[in-house]
């Protein structure tokens, strides 16, 4: 597996337009196309008021794992919108499969932005009437709100010989907090793999992806991630069979590769952030408790505040472990900022502080966690809060 320059697979094409959502001519809806029906599989937000986007997407995965194309606009979210709103998604789905000449059952629809507000239609149908299709598009940049940069990797994978490519983008810096996937991903690959296999591989991986990253501890109505897989890779199918299980391995591993860059560019976009912070757990009793504890320093306003204010408060990553279901030994936990011990079997350590204000100071934050209860690792990404996130926060549109 290597990562290369940003390129769609085989048979993806994309195009982009301004429907009139957001101001100045900027892009604000997109669209991926497979030149052929793809398998798909999908997670989504579980907070309760799941956007109609969100379910009507979901509802249209579940028949049969399979889709062609999916629409996407920025800047209306379409959520808390009733019935009307599920009426606006069937509808710019309908929309888009007559001007595609395809099956409806195979376009999907996703949306970012305002919640509460009806989608306007017209857009929909401006926005539809100027999308094209192009091997490359400004798509990272059109399905991006607050975001300050795109989001987007690519990375090529032998499967039985062939090469395999997988390209994912995504949008989200504030309201980012998921529990299933995040804000908005969508990953495209080339790879001849079954629906249902594809589906566990995504339910599985956005564990230790996705939902490891918080900025502000708000989940979305309308976080989602798809993957689509079109077969024009030509591999050997990959399903469940033995014979298949290396090449199984070395596809999971570029999907999560893909997921995981994802995720952390997301956190280190966190709305008016200075600092992207990344906790690694060792030694924990399981994966699920190192990514609980992990993703639990990342998600503290207190750590998030200390790492602004460049502040040594180690008792503030204690107390954020604690306040865990997660086996420790209370007697027997390190801390380290870098490489640089902050606490060790639960004292604290002198370190040299000039060392520790220098890492401090700086834009990318590595903390460790070796709770001495197991053998499992998880990483979980964030960022510091700061005065901007606030000033972004209240003045934003409602």
């Amino acid at each position: 597996m290597q990562e290369i320059d940003f390129t769609w697979p085989k048979g993806f094409q994309t195009g982009t337009a301004h429907a009139g959502f957001k101001e100045d001519q900027q892009l604000d809806m997109a669209w991926i196309v497979s030149d052929v029906p793809a398998v798909a599989a999908g997670v989504y937000t579980k907070n309760q008021f799941q956007a109609a986007p969100v379910q009507f997407t979901k509802n249209l995965i579940n028949q049969n794992h399979e889709l062609q194309a999916i629409v996407i606009n920025s800047d209306n979210a379409n959520s808390f919108t009733g019935q009307e709103g599920l009426d606006h998604a069937n509808e710019t789905h309908q929309l888009a499969a007559n001007k595609l000449a395809i099956d409806p059952n195979l376009v999907a629809v996703a949306s970012t932005g305002v919640i509460g507000k009806q989608l306007e239609m017209d857009k929909i149908e401006n926005g539809l009437d100027q999308l094209g299709l192009a091997p490359e598009s400004d798509i990272a940049h059109a399905i991006l709100t607050t975001d300050s940069c795109e989001k987007k990797t690519t990375v090529s994978v032998m499967i039985a010989g062939q090469p395999v490519t997988i390209t994912g983008i995504a949008k989200g810096s504030g309201m980012i907090h998921p529990n299933m996937g995040t804000t908005l991903g969508f990953i495209t690959t080339d790879a001849n793999i079954t629906g249902e296999v594809l589906q566990g591989l995504l339910s599985d991986l956005i564990q230790s992806s996705f939902n490891q990253i918080t900025v502000d501890g708000c989940m979305s109505t309308n976080d989602m991630v798809l993957v689509l897989a079109n077969g024009q890779a030509e591999n050997a199918l990959l399903d469940q069979s033995t014979t298949q299980a290396n090449d199984l391995a070395d596809f999971k591993a570029g999907l999560k590769a893909v997921l995981v860059a994802l995720a952390k560019m997301v956190a280190q976009d966190g709305e008016g952030s200075n600092k992207f912070v990344q906790a690694t757990v060792v030694n924990a009793a399981s994966v699920v408790e190192a990514n609980q504890v992990a993703r639990a320093i990342v998600g503290s306003n207190l750590i998030k505040a200390m790492l602004f204010g460049e502040e040594n408060n180690w008792g503030r990553i204690v107390q954020a472990i604690g306040q865990t279901q997660a086996q420790i030994s209370p007697n027997h936990l390190d801390i380290f900022l870098a490489d640089v011990p902050l606490v060790k079997d639960s004292q604290k350590v002198l370190a040299d502080q000039d060392q520790v204000a220098t890492i401090l100071a700086q834009d990318k934050i590595d903390l460790t966690i070796d709770l001495h209860v197991g053998e499992a690792t998880g990483q979980a990404w964030g960022c510091d809060l700061t005065y901007k996130y606030v000033e972004i926060n209240a003045a934003y549109e409602g």
